[in-house]
């Protein structure tokens, strides 16, 4: 998926994953999925994707920070 925030792509064919989080079960319709992504040039992205009924309802990509992606891998 790619996606363009604020001038700056932000794709997950180019970038390494860091981890990824699956909360539920497979067709769970309150489940969903985190995968964190670290681009080229160090910066942090999640995407993320989840039945109709979870808090990610549709795939998206989020920026994030180094500080808030440190915290994320360690909850």
């Amino acid at each position: 998926m790619k996606k363009i925030i604020c001038k700056v792509e932000y794709d997950t064919e180019n970038a390494e994953i860091v981890k990824k989080n699956t909360f539920g079960s497979f067709g769970d319709t309150d489940g969903y999925e985190e995968t964190l992504y670290k681009k080229e040039n160090g910066t942090f992205f999640l995407y993320v994707n989840g039945g109709a009924d979870s808090k990610y309802p549709k795939e998206d990509i989020k920026r994030i920070s180094k500080d808030k992606a440190k915290a994320w891998l360690e909850a």
